[in-house]
């Protein structure tokens, strides 16, 4: 029997985020029992393996329904949550091996003893969308122009590219109905894997609110996403939306399913250059199941 723990990530105030079921010893399972522990739950799956070298304490994988995925910011927060939970980790800083590359986990147990977990993010590139594509994207959600702030639909990445869309309200934000196959075919084409419109919330405190529709991931929508959040940061910088400082940015996501979501971002600098960013949120325990896995 393979235990299999179900998280919340990006809690708000004790509720919402999103679900993740973590494996903290998936060293016996094969890739077809890690897909098989995404169908059976229907979430974004995270598996902790051990590291092969020494220039990394773990190797994290991550699996949808329908696929691998190269990087998961909540399955990452979640997976170091529970191994410091469980007193794993030999130390608070952990190097872990992904698919989209490096990653590095910070823990501060603080005076409560709860863990708190912040994993590093690469700087983000963003890029403005052709005309074209713009226009394609607006189709796609069933929006025009008008429904915009003054600014670009733009590709950002740290780990995965997703297309950032400046909504002039909340309100309109979630009220937003696209249909999942014609997503996954807009992001083919812009080359995304997913949309993410957001919506300023309350600039002077520097909280947004975003939603996400991902490409191909088996479900139409996430409560909460760490890498679409990342990336939506470095958009933020880059069109003037919050400071050049490493200030919390807090995005908001998930309202529309009925779980409000809590995604904490902080920007590093370089004197003026932006060189990273720290993710970071809230998690909560759900509970655990054992599950008959084939092992290798």
């Amino acid at each position: 029997m393979t235990e299999v723990e179900l998280v919340n990530v990006f809690t708000h105030m004790g509720r919402g985020g999103n679900p993740c079921p973590i494996v903290v010893d998936a060293s016996n399972l094969p890739t077809e029992a890690m897909q098989s522990v995404a169908r059976h739950f229907g979430h974004e799956s995270g598996f902790v393996l051990p590291a092969p070298g020494l220039d990394s304490d773990y190797v994290f994988r991550f699996w949808v329904p329908r696929h691998e995925m190269e990087m998961c910011g909540h399955a990452t927060i979640g997976a170091l949550w529970l191994l410091a939970a469980k007193g794993l980790l030999s130390g608070d800083q952990v190097r872990i091996e992904t698919r989209s590359g490096a990653v590095t986990g910070y823990v501060d147990h603080g005076s409560s003893g709860e863990p708190s977990v912040e994993i590093s993010q690469p700087v983000g590139k963003v890029v403005d969308l052709s005309r074209a594509e713009e226009e394609d994207v607006l189709s796609v959600l069933k929006l025009s122009r008008r429904d915009l702030l003054d600014l670009p639909i733009q590709n950002a990445v740290t780990s995965r590219v997703k297309t950032l869309i400046p909504m002039k309200g909340v309100g309109a934000l979630n009220e937003l109905v696209p249909d999942p196959a014609q997503i996954e075919a807009c992001c083919g084409r812009i080359g995304s894997t997913g949309l993410y419109p957001y919506a300023v919330d309350h600039q002077g405190e520097r909280r947004f609110e975003a939603r996400q529709f991902p490409k191909s991931s088996g479900y139409p929508e996430d409560a909460a996403t760490g890498i679409a959040a990342a990336a939506l940061a470095f958009g933020l910088l880059r069109n003037g939306l919050v400071a050049r400082d490493s200030g919390r940015i807090t995005i908001m996501q998930g309202r529309a399913m009925g779980a409000l979501s809590e995604i904490r971002v902080r920007l590093g600098f370089a004197g003026s250059r932006p060189v990273g960013c720290l993710l970071g949120g809230s998690v909560a325990r759900v509970e655990s199941h054992a599950l008959q896995l084939q092992p290798r």
